[in-house]
């Protein structure tokens, strides 16, 4: 097996990806000479471009360095990619994101954050903690921390903050001292099968936890009696017989205000100021983490109060009396709920409409239901048609499958063009935009025109 930390040159296949992204960022800041390859620019390939590292868009092995000591690939690359298999076929080490995660995490004090929702919040505002306080540590995240405009950072600490992602069975790769797990809804049933396949996978993963390590689990989940480690920690925001759990909850200015109550400990006053009652869920087990590494209690609400989010976790993109919009990356039914209820309770006087993109065939044929349940608690909801990312159609299976089973009046599937243009006769006074696919590249010409509007 090759030394990942003995290394000169890497490649990544699919490195515009947030999870290969903050990898090929950690081998850059290692002095490691980094290239590689993804479908199409974006903001997030743009800066790591300008961070010194190589990227090209098309499919040309005489693009690629033939030099390097190890490709890193991701299972969303298609079996068909010219420059993979020009490596495949001529024997050069190939190792899944995963793989390399697991490598790198092999030694340190990991804390990991697994679920099929809330694991990016989550384990970002960990890692802000651990580093705002000076406690340090190395984060690996699925998504952009707003208070760095990064997604990987690395020190001297020997202690790990990493999203476990359930995709592709990548957690398996993890082996955690603290694990959190904040979610086990139904998702990628196209790698599991069955509900009950994934609901084991969480499981396995748990049973990794090491020696005399530390669970702390959302308090309502399925199965949660076989979740077994040598401590385990019950969360929630509102359940009083959990572990950790709130009281005295107050929306103070658009922000909530409340005390986390640690088995008999309390931390008073945690102002935190993110929208979206599942952010308070994220924060508290955050918390608790901070807490059992012994972290100053005045750091960690410090930390709570000036965290500034996560790029498309409840992102505010227009915040102003006449206009909220928000930006989210939610692609599952329970995440849309929690996005929508969030806006709402926040601005219950203010028209909601929702724009969203579905993302993937299979998912939407899977949860069609649960989406057009959710999307019809929106004023008005405008499907995109659905984003395949790396999945060919299914007979069938389109936006539309949502839309028929909705029960708002309004509703409707657009093109972006055709969303554009309603925007221009149009002004709503709450905007959600939510999907995991492309629409974010929408959100410079979406902003523009209700700002235009609103003048």
């Amino acid at each position: 097996m090759i030394n990942i930390n003995n290394i000169s040159s890497i490649y990544f296949a699919g490195i515009g990806g947030i999870g290969m992204s903050a990898l090929a960022r950690y081998f850059n800041q290692k002095g490691i000479k980094v290239s590689g390859y993804d479908k199409t620019p974006t903001p997030l390939t743009d800066l790591l471009v300008s961070e010194g590292i190589h990227i090209h868009f098309i499919d040309d092995v005489n693009l690629i360095d033939k030099n390097v000591d190890v490709v890193v690939y991701t299972p969303a690359i298609p079996a068909n990619h010219t420059e993979l298999n020009f490596y495949k076929n001529n024997n050069y080490p190939l190792l899944k994101r995963s793989d390399v995660l697991g490598l790198l995490t092999k030694d340190t004090f990991n804390i990991c954050v697994a679920g099929t929702h809330g694991k990016t919040t989550t384990s970002a505002m960990i890692a802000h903690i651990l580093k705002d306080s000076g406690f340090g540590c190395n984060a690996f995240l699925g998504g952009i921390a707003a208070n760095y405009n990064t997604n990987f950072w690395g020190g001297d600490s020997n202690v790990t903050v990493v999203e476990a992602d359930e995709y592709d069975r990548s957690f398996l790769k993890l082996f955690a001292d603290i694990a959190i797990i904040t979610a086990m809804d139904a998702d990628h049933l196209d790698i599991y099968g069955t509900e009950e396949n994934m609901q084991n996978a969480f499981i396995s993963f748990v049973n990794q936890i090491k020696a005399n390590g530390t669970l702390i689990i959302k308090d309502n989940l399925q199965r949660i009696d076989e979740f077994k480690a040598t401590t385990t920690l019950t969360y929630t925001a509102f359940n009083e017989k959990a572990s950790v759990h709130v009281s005295n909850l107050k929306v103070v200015n658009g922000s909530y205000l409340f005390d986390v109550v640690i088995n008999d400990y309390i931390i008073k006053d945690v102002l935190l100021n993110m929208g979206g009652k599942h952010n308070i869920e994220n924060v508290t087990a955050a918390i608790t983490v901070a807490f059992l590494l012994k972290v100053d209690e005045q750091k960690i609400k410090s930390a709570v109060a000036n965290f500034k989010g996560v790029k498309r976790r409840f992102e505010y993109i227009i915040k102003s009396d006449d206009v909220v919009m928000i930006d989210d990356y939610a692609h599952h039914p329970e995440e849309l709920r929690a996005l929508i209820n969030g806006a709402k309770e926040l601005y219950p006087n203010k028209k909601c409409t929702v724009v969203f993109q579905p993302h993937l065939f299979s998912r939407t044929n899977d949860l069609a239901e649960g989406f057009a349940e959710v999307l019809s608690m929106a004023d008005e909801t405008i499907l995109l048609p659905i984003y395949p990312a790396r999945e060919l159609p299914m007979p069938g299976v389109t936006s539309e499958l949502i839309l028929n089973k909705m029960t708002n009046a309004k509703k409707s599937v657009k093109e972006k063009g055709a969303l554009l243009e309603w925007l221009q006769t149009n002004k709503p006074s709450l905007f959600i935009t939510a999907g995991a696919g492309d629409i974010d590249a929408m959100l410079t010409d979406i902003k523009n025109i209700i700002t235009n509007n609103a003048h």
